[in-house]
């Protein structure tokens, strides 16, 4: 049986970039962030329980990334992603949304959170990586390695370059998949090449102490380093805790990371999204 419909929306984000989405649903909005090197589908992978539930879904694709504008100032910093967000919730996102962001989304969620915290309902966030430090010359040369993978040989560069840096053998063909599938599906690739050379080198908020004072309630999805190394279970747990009304969640050990999962994860979203402290704030 198909799903709600999906209604295509643009809008213009910072410095006139053209932003593609698509709206699914009505109700209170939920708005979705998605990862570097992602696109718009896959932070519930296509789940519509959130639909069914009696939401609005409002999912985008970040500048330089699936169908949205390149930067003609090669700016992919997280400011800039925090007014592209802005720019969508102004468009789509009613007058109180709940933020749902993952990887890279879930910094650029933070950080809109930080400027305008009563903006926003509550906050999701999945797989967070940053504990907004500058990162270390290794991980920019990793970052770097995969932007030059990307520029000299296309999608096979960088699935080349992905998997020098070391994959779980148990994990390895999942991992190339859903890879090769993400990264076939944006239409500037160069674009994304810049974006991942910036945002390595660009910091959501300076350390953790700003989100001590950041009172949204939030729900924090960790995965198991194992399967998803790329998303620290430390980090987020750390996040989780230094957010004042968070609460971390994760799969168990040994399955396949609940943020891979569309169905689960909508279900943990929807139980946060009607819980008292978010619920009356959504609108």
């Amino acid at each position: 049986m198909a799903g709600p419909e999906r209604r295509a929306f643009e809008t213009e984000g910072a410095g006139g970039v053209r932003l593609r989405g698509w709206t699914q649903g009505e109700g209170p909005a939920i708005v979705l962030a998605h990862g570097v090197t992602a696109h718009r589908d896959l932070v519930l992978h296509g789940s519509s329980h959130l639909v069914r539930a009696g939401y609005k879904l409002v999912s985008y694709d970040a500048r330089g990334h699936g169908e949205s504008d390149a930067a003609a100032d090669r700016a992919y910093d997280y400011q800039t992603l925090a007014d592209d967000l802005e720019a969508v919730v102004a468009a789509e996102g009613g007058e109180r949304p709940l933020l749902v962001g993952h990887s890279m989304g879930a910094h650029t969620v933070l950080t809109a959170a930080l400027r305008d915290p009563d903006r926003y309902a509550g906050l999701v966030l999945i797989g967070p990586v940053s504990r907004g430090e500058v990162v270390s010359e290794r991980s920019v040369a990793y970052w770097d390695a995969l932007a030059a993978g990307l520029d000299e040989g296309g999608v096979e560069g960088w699935l080349g370059a992905y998997e020098q840096a070391g994959l779980d053998p148990e994990w390895r063909e999942t991992l190339l998949r859903i890879a090769r599938d993400r990264i076939s599906r944006h239409q500037a690739p160069e674009a994304l090449a810049e974006a991942l050379r910036a945002l390595p080198r660009s910091r959501p908020y300076e350390g953790l102490e700003p989100l001590t004072a950041l009172q949204l309630p939030a729900l924090v999805v960790a995965s198991h380093d194992r399967a998803d190394p790329g998303h620290p279970y430390a980090v987020a747990a750390e996040i989780s805790a230094a957010l004042p009304n968070a609460e971390l969640i994760s799969e168990p050990e040994g399955e396949s990371p609940l943020a891979w999962q569309g169905g689960k994860l909508s279900r943990e979203i929807a139980e946060f999204a009607a819980s008292p402290a978010v619920a009356g704030r959504l609108a």
